[in-house]
C-alpha cells in the first residue's frame, strides 16, 4: 500500500514547538530559531505563533491553509493556558489533528492530559503526543502524514 505524503500547515503559539518537530520529522539539526514569517518545506508549512495569538492574522492562517492537504494544531502541555479558540478547526475547510508537544518536560500526566482537551476543545480529529527533542511519539505522527 501506497501511502501519499500530506503537506501540513503548523498552527500554534510561540515557542510550542513548531519548528523543532519540523526539524526532527525533515532529520535536521534541532536548532531553536524564532520562525518570523510563514515558511514552506516540503511537506510542511511553519506559521510564526503570533498568528495564531493575534485575531487579525486568523486571515494569513486561513489563506495559508489552501496550500496544505491538513492543518495541526501545536499545543505545548508544558503551558498553563490555551490560545487555540474552541471550534477553531471549524475554520479550515481541511482534516485537523492535534499535536501534544513537549511531553518530555511535563510535570505529569495532567498536563499531557489538559493539552488533549485544548485540542479536542479546538476541533481536532486525531491527537498526537510527543517530544521532538527525544524522538519519543514522532514515528506515529511521521507515519501518518506518509513521511
Amino acid at each position: 500500500m501506497v501511502v501519499k505524503q500530506k503537506k501540513i500547515i503548523l498552527i500554534g503559539k510561540t515557542g510550542s514547538g513548531k519548528t523543532t518537530l519540523i526539524q526532527k520529522l525533515e532529520a535536521r539539526e534541532l536548532v531553536y530559531r524564532k520562525t518570523q514569517a510563514i515558511e514552506f518545506y516540503l511537506h510542511f508549512i511553519d506559521t510564526p505563533g503570533e498568528y495564531l495569538e493575534n485575531r487579525k492574522f486568523y486571515s494569513a492562517l486561513i489563506v495559508t491553509s489552501a496550500d496544505a492537504d491538513l492543518v495541526g494544531l501545536v499545543e505545548d502541555c508544558t503551558s498553563e493556558e490555551g490560545w487555540l479558540p474552541p471550534a477553531f478547526a471549524s475554520t479550515f475547510a481541511k482534516e485537523t489533528i492535534g499535536i501534544v508537544t513537549k511531553t518530555d518536560l511535563a510535570r505529569g500526566p495532567e498536563q499531557i492530559q489538559a493539552a488533549r482537551e485544548r485540542l479536542i476543545q479546538a476541533g481536532a480529529a486525531r491527537i498526537f503526543e510527543l517530544s521532538a527533542v527525544l524522538g519519543e511519539g514522532v514515528d506515529p505522527l511521521a507515519r501518518y502524514l506518509g513521511l
